[in-house]
C-alpha cells in the first residue's frame, strides 16, 4: 500500500492548503526542486513540483487534476533583484532550489536580446549580489527580500509572463509517480481542495492563515493577506490550465500532443 506522505513545498505559498489537514497525512516539506526527485524516487504519493520538472520527468509522473502554484500577473514571490535594470546586467545569480523561475527568467532574457552569464549560486540575496549584477529569488526569501530592499526589485516574472502572453503562470504543477494508487491521491487531492476553499470562504479560518504565515516569514497580516489575495492562487482554472500548456510548449520544449494528453486531468 502507498504511504501516506504528501510533498509541500517549503514556502508560504502553500499554507493554504496544509494548514490543519487531517493527522492520516504525513507531509514531507523541501525546496521545489528537491520534491521532485522525492516524487520520482517514491518517497512521497505526491507533491507541489516545478512545472518545469514535470516537463523534464513526464514520463514518469502524473499530473493531479485542480491544484498548482499560480501567480495571477504581478506573483511577488519569484523576482529578479539588482542594482541596474536586467538590460545592464552582464550576470545573474541563479538560486539552486527552483526549476521553473530559471527557465522562465532565461526565457524572458531571450525575448529581450539579452545574454549575461548566469551563475548557481545559494539562496542568499546578499551574497548573490556580491558576485553578480543581479539575483533570482523565489519564495518567502523573494518576499522578505522585496520588503526590505524594495528598490533592488528589478523583474517579477509573473507579470512579465503575464504581460506577454495574457495568461497566469503556472509555477508548479502537483505530481506524484505514474504508479501511484489512483484512490488514494484522489483522498489527499481532495482533501487539500476542501482546505483552500475553505480558506477562501472562512474569514476566520483564512485570518488565521494569514497571521501564522506573516509571523512565519516576518512581514505584516496586510502584506500576506495581498499576497494570498491577488498574487498567488493553488487552483487550476480554465486560463490558469492554458497558461500551463503554453508554458510547457514554448518554454519547456514539450510537443503539443503530448501536452494535451497530460493535462486532461487538470481541466477543472
Amino acid at each position: 500500500m502507498w504511504d501516506r506522505t504528501i510533498g509541500r513545498v517549503a514556502f508560504t505559498n502553500c499554507d493554504p492548503l496544509y494548514h490543519g489537514l487531517s493527522e492520516r497525512w504525513r507531509i514531507l516539506p523541501a525546496p521545489p526542486s528537491w520534491l521532485t526527485g522525492h516524487v520520482v524516487r517514491r518517497d512521497c504519493l505526491m507533491a507541489p513540483i516545478p512545472s518545469a520538472d514535470f516537463a523534464k520527468h513526464n514520463d514518469q509522473l502524473k499530473l493531479v487534476g485542480e491544484l498548482g502554484i499560480v501567480s495571477l500577473g504581478h506573483v511577488g514571490s519569484v523576482l529578479l533583484f539588482g542594482d541596474r535594470p536586467p538590460d545592464h546586467m552582464r550576470d545573474i545569480a541563479f538560486p539552486t532550489d527552483s526549476s521553473t523561475s530559471k527557465r522562465l527568467l532565461r526565457w524572458y532574457l531571450e525575448l529581450q536580446g539579452l545574454d549575461p552569464r548566469t551563475v548557481d549560486l545559494g539562496p542568499d540575496l546578499k551574497s548573490m549580489l556580491q558576485q553578480c549584477d543581479g539575483a533570482l529569488l523565489i519564495g518567502d526569501r523573494a518576499l522578505r527580500a522585496a520588503s526590505e530592499y524594495p528598490s533592488l526589485v528589478q523583474l517579477d516574472l509573473g507579470a512579465e509572463w503575464t504581460r506577454t502572453t495574457g495568461l497566469p503562470m503556472v509555477f508548479g504543477v502537483f505530481a506524484a509517480h505514474r504508479s501511484a494508487e489512483n484512490g488514494l491521491m484522489a483522498q489527499a487531492r481532495s482533501e487539500l481542495v476542501s482546505n483552500y476553499r475553505q480558506f477562501l470562504s472562512d474569514q476566520a479560518r483564512r485570518s488565521e492563515v494569514v497571521r501564522l504565515s506573516a509571523d512565519k516569514i516576518g512581514l505584516t497580516p496586510e502584506r500576506m493577506d495581498q499576497y494570498f489575495r491577488s498574487e498567488v492562487s493553488n487552483l487550476l482554472d480554465d486560463e490558469s490550465v492554458e497558461g500551463l500548456s503554453r508554458f510547457l510548449v514554448d518554454v519547456c520544449g514539450m510537443e503539443s500532443d503530448e501536452v494535451s494528453s497530460c493535462i486532461q486531468s487538470v481541466a477543472p
